[in-house]
């Protein structure tokens, strides 16, 4: 790996750890007392060699009379236990800090990304996103608890037997022992830089084949219905293929690193015990003196055995969390102005004043339109598919900003009031409707989840669903699956008509209602539309003219601008392209019922 492709990685490495450290102050308090037993932790392991050495000395038979060194055993005892309690403690006092820390990020991604605009969710891949998120909350909890009480406390207890060495011996035994270490941590800081280019695609094709198993269980009966299973068993096997090569590069790698550590390892150690074994034949030194160094190497050599494997896995978890915190700094699209004020109204009068709107810089959708909804009043929009119909309510709704011109309600542009408050006073029932892989009731509550459940089981009746709830086996608690599979097209839309008549905004959106439902039931539900919208600002997007033929004004639009606009009557008597489109879903009911629409002209 070239130094180019190092330096972005510990770039983001080091950008990673400062989005993670205030997450962790705010635990200072436990996270100075855990630093405080660490060291306690230490101090009391590296004097079990001192201690060691006492005890062998005093009962070495050359130096007279062999006595039992009670003291030195008590104290031995006392300080390998302390050196595990203090350890212990110090673990328990961080375990706050370390799944507060999880806690807290995974919050605020989840928030995040809930504000986020909604043209990040139609671009993002599901999958591959949950995948990081899940293994970058994972990395946290490695990268606190290795980093801090591995890595830290091994330094700690370098310093502490590199003094003792100096203090004691020649200066050759920690020359050694400090040689070994740099050794050591430079060949493991090469290697490991070396091999995380596997490790980073490891992640980026289990996300892609994460991605491409969610999107193809997701569209199940699409798959299905084409007959392409082999088709997606390939796609996802080409992103497992390029995993299982990286996989085996990572695996080789790791044990030639493994081997070259234990190499340096063992030189070192061989070097040290044959030097204090030829001072003690010189006389320089005791067989404590010995016993000592033998004592330190092992202790100091064993975790720094392990570090090379800590080191890799935090690299590792540092990759892992980068993607993660790479949508933290994903900026919203649409963010409320600091001095945006709530919205609080009963009464809602709607103005487009000019509007010009693409959703990509190359491609303008909508082309100054402009058209009121008085308060109270319904306006309806029709025109062929791609005219810039649903366009309207995501502007409404905020989940864009206009290009030019504005949108207000009671004179107050919309990019002036807060979001929350805005879409609290909006309700929709759009086309396509998504629901919770939950229960019916928990779905028709999410319209206002504070409602009582008289209040859902009226809204239900209003939606004319109570009785198909009833006559199910769970009733209420029946679930309707994954984005609500198990109803038909229509169910699900009288499940989202009862939703928003539970949350009762001033504005209503009725973007293709009752596309998904027959005629005798969209009857019944045009019936109880007209009555909930009733005194309330409301905004049609429609396809069958017959269902808007009330509404006190009709705006049809073509090629993204307002094209005709007037009441039923005025625009057939116009014979424009409103009569057109009547004409034709006139002809198309007679054809199909046998039977004529009734004509409101």
């Amino acid at each position: 790996m070239n130094p180019s492709d190092s330096t972005p990685a510990r770039r983001n490495d080091l950008q990673t750890l400062r989005t993670l450290l205030p997450y962790l102050w705010q635990y200072k308090n436990r996270v100075i007392l855990a630093m405080v037993l660490l060291i306690a932790a230490k101090v009391a392991n590296v004097g079990v060699p001192l201690v060691l050495k006492g005890i062998v000395d005093h009962l070495d038979g050359n130096k007279g009379v062999v006595v039992l060194p009670l003291a030195l055993v008590a104290g031995y005892g006392l300080l390998r236990l302390c050196a595990s309690v203090f350890g212990e403690m110090r673990d328990a006092v961080f375990a706050k800090v370390t799944q507060g820390a999880i806690r807290r990020v995974a919050l605020q991604v989840f928030d995040h990304l809930h504000a986020l605009s909604l043209r990040f969710h139609l671009e993002r891949q599901t999958g591959g996103m949950s995948r990081d998120i899940d293994r970058g909350s994972k990395g946290i909890a490695f990268l606190l608890n290795f980093t801090l009480f591995n890595i830290l406390p091994t330094l700690v207890e370098i310093v502490l037997v590199a003094g003792i060495l100096l203090k004691k011996y020649d200066w050759y035994f920690a020359a050694i022992t400090f040689g070994t270490i740099v050794i050591y941590i430079s060949f493991t800081l090469g290697i490991t830089e070396w091999r995380m280019v596997f490790r980073r695609t490891m992640n980026n094709m289990d996300s892609e084949a994460s991605t491409r198993a969610v999107d193809s269980l997701l569209n199940y009966e699409t798959v299905k219905y084409f007959g392409n299973e082999r088709w997606e068993s390939e796609r996802y096997d080409k992103s497992l293929v390029k995993w299982e090569e990286a996989s085996v590069k990572n695996q080789v790698s790791l044990s030639f690193l493994n081997a070259g550590q234990a190499g340096i390892i063992a030189l070192g150690v061989t070097a040290l015990v044959g030097l204090a074994a030829q001072e003690v034949v010189d006389g320089k030194m005791t067989l404590g003196d010995l016993v000592l160094v033998n004592a330190f190497l092992l202790q100091l050599y064993a975790p720094l055995n392990f570090l090379g494997f800590v080191y890799r896995e935090i690299k590792n978890s540092l990759a892992d969390m980068e993607k993660m915190f790479k949508l933290l700094g994903q900026n919203a699209e649409i963010k409320d102005q600091h001095d945006a004020v709530p919205l609080i109204t009963q009464r809602a009068d709607i103005r487009f004043e000019a509007v010009d709107f693409g959703y990509e810089s190359n491609r303008q959708i909508l082309h100054s339109v402009s058209f009121a909804v008085p308060a109270g009043h319904t306006v309806a929009v029709v025109g062929s598919s791609g005219a810039g119909k649903s366009t309207l309510s995501r502007l409404l709704y905020r989940f864009y900003d206009v290009n030019a011109g504005k949108i207000t309600i009671n004179g107050q542009d919309l990019r002036g009031i807060t979001q929350a408050s805005l879409r609290q006073h909006i309700g929709i029932v759009p086309q396509d409707t998504v629901l919770f892989n939950d229960s019916i009731y928990y779905n028709i509550a999410y319209g206002r989840p504070e409602a009582s459940r008289e209040e859902v089981i009226d809204a239900a009746r209003s939606a004319h669903i109570y009785d198909f709830v009833m006559g199910l086996p769970d009733g209420f608690d029946t679930k309707v699956g994954e984005r609500g599979l198990k109803l038909s097209g229509g169910e699900k839309q009288r499940v989202a008509i009862a939703r928003t008549i539970l949350k009762n905004p001033p504005i209503l959106i009725f973007d293709e209602a009752t596309s998904a439902l027959d005629s005798r039931t969209e009857r019944g539900i045009q019936a109880e539309l007209k009555e909930i919208s009733a005194n309330r600002t409301t905004l049609v997007i429609a396809h069958r003219l017959s269902t808007i033929a009330d509404a006190d004004e009709i705006l049809v639009m073509e090629g993204g601008r307002i094209i005709e606009r007037g009441n039923h009557r005025s625009l057939l008597t116009a014979n424009g392209a409103y009569a057109r489109l009547w004409a034709i879903q006139q002809h198309e009911a007679e054809s199909t019922t046998g039977d004529s629409t009734v004509d409101v002209h």
